[in-house]
């Protein structure tokens, strides 16, 4: 029963019978169109270029649509061309404008051919939507052309309105907007199952274009979540931060980007590394940086000099949480210095850089007061960094541990389980949990240790949570026994760096373990299922990403640059629209050449199911929402009805 003061305030919204009778009409006619086609990505490790090539191509989707309408109309070049141009306008508009092309014949040209493809991909919304899809100042002549269906008329409408926009110098912005709007109305709903940062160059641009997406959501990575560390100023987080992407020549992104005074961190390991070569730090060079360039020797040296510093922060955090069980990463004690040797797992093995000279043998996780002022001066830039805060806020109030939407479940890694596949207890600040619990206890103590650290109930720093959800074993975020940073760092033999998977990435093979996790979050194994990401699927030696006989779905297929040499390919998308679910499996994203052309691979698309009915609005989460809300209309209108509410 909804109860009366509900109603009147739900009467300042619709003050009539009239008013409130025209909205229930407009969602019962929304809950009768098919559901949008909603986009699943993980992974994308800061390659901003290709992933909002993904998302702006709709993973072939827009390609198919170009084939669909002109297949038979127009050649095969002019068809990739116009592909192309929805995929980035910029670069299209600037080669056709170096070229012997007539522009003006080209716009005029490329609007026609632009409107036959924005109505292809709006069929499946209401006029209104497709409007408000449109950029604010473009709408009105957008939606008169799309619906100029007056066949007698439409050739001369068409042109008047064509020849207007390119006589006032608006055909290229025009045309721009088109564009983006073809890419927005193709991917209705964005989820990204994590890892947005690190490795890659750009994370903060891709931020920027999430930030502007109509509807997108995130469930957190290990990679994210020790960035939101960091946000809170925790040093073991600022650490891995700052340590990771220096390692990738990220200076770009770090001093440009998110404004993080470097020149503290330069100076000290100038100063400190002076005649040392640090060949074992030397960063991987994948893309270059264009306002902050910084000689790989210069990286070598801050990469060594903030490693020391993380490995003393962590040493002291490991001791403040014997919870976390992670003593095994407490190796700074371990070195010989005479002998130039560090035990591991009770095995000695000489180190391959011996020069440490900021380590107090007597006391190896005490920072130097030289270290101490670095941290502060960083600690200061992230606190300070309004682009960095802002797009953490956002990853709070746009995501979770793990989400459920329309029978997927989402998370980024795994579920703890123990090794015959049960849910693992894990203990964290003295709670015990398993399962949905444990994910639900980590979501509401990351979101305090941000927000509310004085109401949260961690132990310690405040940040160090997400530094645990980082790196430990028992992290959903990881699911990995260890994570090998200073075995990479210092020792050359192999067999102390390899990272083994947890048991949950061997038991996923099962369809009963898949079941029982879907079962533990309150799904219907026979409709539902899962995705998840964070472990790249070797394709080229034979891996699947559909685990579970097609119950769960892997779908970190290596969009990192990093990872494409294991992989083989660049990357999936999980597509779910009205009729089916598929897999768009990628390949490597080819740059902008000189000349103003582009490659673009389509991907490889294999339907993995095909739904037995088409689903429609009224079938999904927004649909049973859209549904309460013509229920509360209703009852509006009853009481406008019977003189219970007086209509205004």
């Amino acid at each position: 029963m909804i109860n009366e003061k509900f109603l009147r305030l739900l009467s300042k919204d619709y003050p009539n019978r009239k008013k409130a009778i025209a909205e229930i009409i407009n969602l019962r006619a929304i809950l009768a169109l098919p559901k949008g086609t909603e986009y699943f990505l993980s992974d994308i490790h800061g390659e901003h270029e290709a992933f909002v090539h993904m998302v702006k191509s709709a993973s072939g989707v827009i390609r198919s649509k170009i084939e669909e309408v002109f297949s038979e109309e127009l050649p095969l070049e002019e068809r990739d061309r116009l592909a192309a141009l929805i995929y980035n306008p910029k670069a299209e508009i600037k080669r056709v404008k170096k070229s012997d092309a007539d522009y003006d014949q080209w716009c005029r040209e490329s609007i026609f051919h632009l409107i036959q493809i924005l109505k292809s991909v709006s069929t499946k919304y209401t006029r209104s939507k497709v409007r408000k899809r449109m950029p604010e100042d473009m709408d009105y002549i957008m939606d008169e052309l799309l619906h100029a269906d007056d066949e007698a008329n439409r050739a001369d409408y068409y042109g008047e309105i064509i020849n207007a926009l390119i006589e006032t110098g608006n055909a290229t912005e025009f045309i721009m907007g088109m564009a983006g709007t073809i890419s927005r109305l193709a991917v209705d709903q964005l989820h990204i199952i994590g890892d947005i940062f690190d490795r890659g160059a750009h994370p903060d641009k891709i931020m920027d274009f999430l930030m502007d997406f109509h509807d997108v959501d995130f469930q957190w990575g290990n990679h994210d979540i020790v960035w939101m560390g960091a946000a809170t100023g925790n040093w073991a987080c600022i650490t891995n931060a700052i340590r990771m992407n220096v390692s990738y020549n990220n200076f770009d992104m770090l001093e440009t980007g998110y404004g993080i005074n470097l020149r503290p961190l330069a100076v000290f390991a100038n100063d400190t590394y002076r005649d040392d070569s640090c060949e074992g730090f030397k960063p991987h060079i994948y893309d270059r940086n264009q306002y902050d360039p910084i000689s790989e020797e210069l990286a070598a040296k801050m990469h060594k000099a903030i490693a020391i510093c993380q490995f003393k922060v962590e040493g002291q955090r490991i001791k403040a949480h014997p919870e976390y069980g992670m003593e095994h990463r407490l190796l700074l004690d371990k070195i010989n210095m005479e002998k130039g040797t560090v035990v591991i797992n009770g095995t000695e093995y000489p180190l391959k850089d011996k020069n440490l000279p900021t380590l107090d043998v007597n006391d190896p996780y005490k920072l130097s007061d030289e270290e101490r002022l670095l941290l502060n001066t960083l600690e200061a830039s992230f606190l300070k960094s309004e682009k960095l805060q802002k797009h953490i806020r956002f990853l709070y109030s746009h995501g979770s541990m793990y989400k459920i939407v329309n029978d997927i479940l989402l998370y980024h890694g795994c579920i703890p389980l123990t090794e015959e596949g049960e849910f693992e207890e894990c203990t964290v600040n003295g709670v015990t949990t398993k399962g949905k619990a444990y994910l639900d206890y980590l979501d509401d103590q990351v979101r305090k240790a941000y927000f509310s650290p004085a109401e949260s109930e961690e132990i310690g720093r405040s940040g160090d949570l997400m530094w645990y959800l980082w790196l430990s074993k028992k992290s959903p975020l990881f699911g990995k026994d260890k994570m090998t940073t200073f075995e990479r760092c210092f020792v050359d033999d192999k067999s102390v760096k390899k990272e083994n998977n947890v048991s949950y990435y061997r038991l996923i093979d099962r369809k009963d373990i898949c079941e029982n996790i879907l079962k533990e979050f309150g799904l219907d194994p026979l409709t539902a299922h899962i995705l998840n990401g964070h472990m790249p699927v070797k394709v080229k030696d034979g891996g699947s990403p559909v685990r579970g006989q097609g119950l769960l779905f892997v779908i970190d297929g290596g969009m990192s640059k990093a990872y494409q040499k294991d992989t083989g390919i660049a990357g999936y998308t999980f597509i779910y629209n009205s009729r089916f679910m598929a897999l768009a499996e990628h390949k490597p994203y080819s740059p902008l050449m000189a000349d103003g052309s582009q490659e673009f691979n389509a991907p490889a698309l294999r339907t993995v199911e095909v739904l037995k009915k088409r689903m429609m609005v009224r079938d999904t989460d927004i649909g049973k929402e859209l549904i309460r809300q013509v229920e509360e209309l209703q009852a509006l209108v009853d009481y406008y009805d019977k003189g219970i509410i007086k209509e205004r």
